[in-house]
């Protein structure tokens, strides 16, 4: 499926907190689930959110202002050129599409730790639960904890974690909607594709 630049109506003002911010581009792309926002700094792509429509892009847009220090410039080339690219690919069925340059300034303690690990280690096409993640961290028993980190994911589709599941083999909560988290795991070939 082709990714295509939607028009924006523009960004918001941004904060400054008296360092010097990385310019912050964003724009919106179509995609197999829907408009999705992307922003990327210098460092690498810092924010994905599912369902981008123009009261959502506007928050993205006052927090990323707020957050990093600079007011996010419209542009679908320039930095998030190569993360629309490896976007494409993916929804085509590329395995190894989005190995990407990331900016995890939007995270951080635990919830980086799970994030990177996940990133990591849970490759394209299979799944683990939120315990087994937990563990991997050196934090068994913090199932609860991870699914947190799961929801504060700045990066979803990128830091897969539509890939995290119960381990009863439920599908458990996905921030972007449960929907959107079995087309994601259609497309990798964890779960069967709908006849209909």
């Amino acid at each position: 499926m082709d990714i295509e630049a939607v028009p924006g109506t523009g960004p918001a003002a941004g904060a400054a907190d008296g360092e010097r911010a990385a310019p912050v581009e964003w724009t919106v792309v179509e995609s197999a689930v829907g408009p999705l926002f992307l922003a990327a700094t210098g460092r690498g792509l810092v924010r994905v959110e599912f369902h981008a429509d123009a009261v959502r892009r506007e928050q993205m847009l006052d927090r990323l202002g707020s957050r990093l220090g600079a007011e996010p410039v419209e542009r679908a080339s320039g930095l998030l050129a190569e993360p629309i690219r490896r976007l494409e690919r993916y929804f085509a069925g590329a395995p190894d599409a989005l190995d990407l340059p990331l900016d995890w300034s939007l995270t951080s303690g635990f919830n980086r730790q799970v994030l990177r690990e996940l990133a990591a280690g849970v490759p394209y096409g299979t799944v683990v639960g939120y315990g087994e993640l937990a563990r991997r961290v050196g934090q068994p028993g913090a199932a609860q904890a991870v699914g947190a980190a799961m929801g504060s994911n700045p990066l979803p589709v990128v830091v897969p974690c539509h890939r995290v599941v119960e381990s009863d083999g439920g599908l458990g909560g996905f921030g972007g909607g449960l929907e959107t988290k079995r087309r994601l795991l259609e497309l990798e070939g964890v779960l069967p594709a709908p006849l209909f």
